[in-house]
């Protein structure tokens, strides 16, 4: 079904826990044939699927919104040993995907209407039909969230689709498919790859290569994002990419500074700050500098941090060493272009891939810490004149993600939110995805949408009938 040679079967996936070190799953990579097969499957079951009526997609989804949350305790403790997520934050992340699952049941009939147009014909409309198979490369830092968001409107609309994984969080990949499963989806309609890091770009440009592939979505680093578009872009295949983000929050001086704290230390910590719609760059008017980064420095190192299965535990360790130590060299780099060490900075003597709540002062750009997106706790701040500069400087990264700004004037933050150059603009809180609401970035951020009516029309075919007698 494809030019392109798929090269795979040799090599290994490993889960390790990132707190002990000790690898907790090993499995054997696909070979060429399986997936041969797992394609094959996906697509036979989604010819059946799409003639499903949506009632029954719907029952489908409400059945797997309940086994999510009466298996979410479980869920979190495989998130907290495959990645570091503290349980609470797992038991939350299983939750959501229930939510979305349940919001797709209850709309997503509305949202697939017919939308008639009057025209010169005697009936013309719209109609949404599913695209077929989509190809669903997703990251680690949320491995059930990323996948739910982008896989309940895309089941709901009569897709399938094969997910490929981020290897340290086979287990969870593999507990997706066994809840579709067990909520009474069809055979092979949500199918799991395992692929070796080694052989994904061979594995992965032969399966959208196929023409049985419809789309494709990523949520990963701009790099993979380059990888997958270039090779979607040379077979004509839809394509919806979430890259990541350099988030600015906005503190202006008629800010709550105690509330702007607060919620931007919140946001900065989730996931040990392993959150592509975290802030990041925290931009503050001259006049309430000081103040802010006291009280920051306060709210970043209240919390504590250790084993993510301790339950009073808020910050786990970061998912691996090596993002670990390539965070730590962006803030060495940054401290030597004459960034302010405030708190943190210094790798811990614990056991396990942690890295302490650090908060940067006197960044600018030109900082790694400031130019490049950094997964880990690390807030990096910087002092600006006045409300222009602040618009300025927010909008000089590549990256679109997000971004907040914190006011007690909402008139005045929602004119500056319009400025900026973001996917989403949040007034007095922190940047969060939610199924009502688009979810994509532009810029280095990526394109496309997921959640609200607008992702599920993402992977449709919006045909036009014209009907004249």
């Amino acid at each position: 079904m494809s030019n392109r040679k798929i090269i795979s079967g040799n090599g290994f996936l490993e889960s390790i826990n990132p707190y002990t070190g000790e690898i907790i799953g090993s499995w054997s990579e696909h070979t060429a044939f399986e997936i041969e097969g797992i394609i094959n499957n996906a697509h036979s079951a989604f010819l059946d699927w799409k003639e499903t009526s949506l009632q029954k997609r719907a029952d489908a989804l409400m059945r797997l919104a309940a086994l999510l949350e009466s298996r979410k305790v479980d869920l979190a403790r495989l998130m907290a040993v495959e990645m570091g997520k503290p349980l609470a934050q797992g038991v939350s992340e299983a939750e959501k995907c229930a939510w979305v699952c349940r919001y797709y049941a209850e709309n997503g009939a509305e949202f697939l209407k017919n939308e008639i147009v009057k025209t010169d014909a005697d009936l013309s409309y719209i109609c949404f039909q599913p695209l077929g198979v989509i190809f669903a490369v997703m990251p680690w830092n949320f491995p059930f969230w990323q996948l739910f968001r982008f896989a309940a409107p895309a089941v709901m609309a009569g897709n399938a689709f094969i997910l490929k994984h981020s290897p340290n969080v086979t287990g969870c990949a593999l507990m997706i498919k066994t809840l579709f499963q067990d909520a009474g989806f069809p055979p092979g309609l949500t199918e799991v790859l395992l692929v070796s890091e080694k052989h994904v770009p061979e594995v992965s440009a032969g399966i959208i290569a196929d023409c049985r592939i419809k789309a494709v979505t990523l949520t990963g680093s701009v790099q993979a994002g380059r990888a997958v578009a270039a090779v979607a872009g040379a077979e004509v295949r839809k394509c919806v990419l979430e890259l990541g983000g350099s988030d600015p929050a906005i503190i202006l001086e008629d800010a709550d500074l105690i509330h702007a704290a607060r919620i931007s230390a919140f946001s900065r910590l989730i996931n040990a700050g392993q959150n592509c719609i975290a802030s990041k760059r925290f931009i503050v008017v001259e006049s309430v500098y000081n103040e802010f980064l006291k009280l920051l420095v306060t709210e970043m190192t209240s919390g504590k941090i250790g084993n993510p299965l301790d339950e009073e535990i808020s910050l786990g360790p970061l998912a691996r060493y090596d993002i670990r130590d390539r965070l730590h060299q962006q803030v060495i780099e940054s401290i030597a272009k004459g960034a302010e060490v405030l708190t943190g900075g210094e790798i811990p003597e614990l056991q396990g891939a942690f890295y302490p709540p650090t908060v940067l002062g006197n960044c600018r750009n030109g900082m790694p810490v400031f130019d490049e997106e950094t997964f880990g706790p690390v807030a990096a701040v910087c002092s600006v004149k006045d409300e222009k500069e602040v618009i300025d400087i927010a909008n000089s990264s590549p990256f679109g993600l997000g971004a907040s700004v914190f006011t007690e004037n909402s008139a005045r933050g929602e004119r500056i939110a319009l400025k900026l150059e973001a996917g989403a603009c949040f007034v007095n809180a922190f940047v969060r995805s939610d199924p009502r609401l688009p979810f994509g970035g532009i810029g280095l951020s990526g394109f496309g949408r997921e959640l609200s009516r607008n992702g599920m029309l993402e992977f449709m075919n919006c045909k036009t009938v014209y009907i004249d007698s």
